[in-house]
């Protein structure tokens, strides 16, 4: 094959990070980033894990009103007091939406604004659901600093509580030069989507948004697999978004002692959501 179209179908095979829902049968990717079953053999089922646990209601709020399916999930955080940040491919289509909080709480999400370009959303949940996690202000994002995301990837499958992956910043832009992205090492998969990119002081530079699909391109290129070429939305490019529509999150310089990945995600739970969007 023409090392030139390998190279350009590779970069076509990238898609969303993206919510929980199965893609079209022409979609260019999978977002599960596996290989399709091998002849003769039945694809894999994954076992059930039981119900999830108990929730409460948010005091002054009805539980979420019946009606629609459950079609997609994703993560979100708070940016300020009752405004949560995500992805719009999470909320794209979505007749109503539901947040889960780290204590267990479920209540509506209203999505207040879009947009399509950055694929960023900026929803309202009810005041008291979490503290805001601030951004970094400064010194610039370098290439090769350590990072961590924090979400809800494959719910149903993995763990039904938030998961915790690090990795590093590998490329200043993403797919094609893409500026408003960055690369990372870090994993991602289906579900995380819209979650924070923290740095080493626990601070928000980004929200992740992409992975490339590994399978797609080891079949064009005859079995070489990437390994954890993920994407994520510079938190600039957030910040600008946000302030756009009225929302100034905390700014706080990245100085002084890293800090351990536990640590981080200890600072993380409380804030990190998790999206159902019902079609």
């Amino acid at each position: 094959m023409n090392l030139h179209l390998v190279l350009v179908a590779a970069l076509l095979a990238a898609g969303p990070a993206a919510a929980q829902k199965p893609p079209p049968l022409d979609a260019p990717e999978e977002p599960s980033g596996k290989p399709p079953p091998l002849p003769g053999r039945p694809a894999f089922r994954p076992p059930s894990f039981g119900a999830p646990p108990p929730v409460r209601a948010v005091p002054g709020v009805p539980p979420p009103a019946g009606g629609g399916r459950g079609a997609a999930s994703g993560t979100g955080f708070l940016v300020a007091e009752g405004r949560v940040l995500t992805n719009n491919h999470v909320v794209e289509g979505c007749a109503r939406m539901t947040a889960r909080s780290a204590t267990g709480t479920i209540a509506p999400a209203r999505v207040d604004a879009t947009d399509p370009r950055r694929d960023l959303a900026l929803l309202t949940v009810p005041a008291g659901f979490g503290p805001a996690l601030p951004f970094r202000d400064s010194p610039p994002v370098l290439r090769g600093e350590t990072v961590v995301t924090y979400g809800f990837p494959l719910s149903g499958v993995l763990s039904s509580g938030p998961t915790l992956t690090t990795g590093d910043v590998s490329a200043m832009a993403g797919l094609r030069d893409n500026p408003l992205h960055f690369q990372i090492s870090a994993p991602v998969q289906p579900g995380n989507s819209g979650g924070p990119l923290l740095d080493a002081q626990g601070h928000v530079i980004g929200v992740v948004v992409a992975k490339l699909n590994a399978a797609r391109i080891a079949q064009m290129t005859g079995g070489d697999i990437p390994q954890n070429v993920n994407f994520a939305i510079k938190g600039t490019e957030a910040l600008a978004f946000l302030t756009a529509n009225g929302v100034q999150p905390r700014l706080e310089p990245s100085t002084g002692a890293e800090h351990r990945p536990a640590e981080i995600g200890q600072v993380a739970n409380p804030s990190t959501l998790f999206l159902s969007c019902y079609r």
